[in-house]
């Protein structure tokens, strides 16, 4: 006798809500890439670097759902964040006062 999986339809419309977002950053960017991270308890981090080098992150309530949310959102997944990929992301000026701000006596975060 087979088993059936259940399906938890609460779950499968967050990872819908994901894909659409995912999609819409994709659409806007030229096309996106992504890697999801685990975040221990909070759940999954989906990190997006688009085609023209704007990046962006959303957060999933589970590793689970962040994999569907890519998988629906027909996105090339990688496993890690280096090389290549992690090569292809622009930062701007915000991105690095930030990084002088919290590491070198750059403007403070208050």
């Amino acid at each position: 006798m087979a088993e059936t999986q259940q399906v938890d339809p609460k779950a499968e419309r967050k990872a819908a809500r994901l894909a659409q977002q995912i999609s819409s950053f994709s659409k806007a960017h030229g096309g996106a890439e992504g890697q999801v991270a685990y975040l221990g308890e909070r759940g999954a981090r989906i990190v997006l670097v688009g085609e023209d080098g704007n990046w962006g992150d959303l957060v999933a309530p589970s590793y689970e759902i962040a994999e569907k949310a890519v998988e629906k959102s027909g996105i090339t997944r990688h496993e890690s964040f280096d090389g290549e990929f992690a090569a292809k992301v622009r930062t701007g000026r915000y991105e690095w006062s930030r990084m002088a701000g919290i590491q070198v006596g750059g403007p403070k975060n208050d």
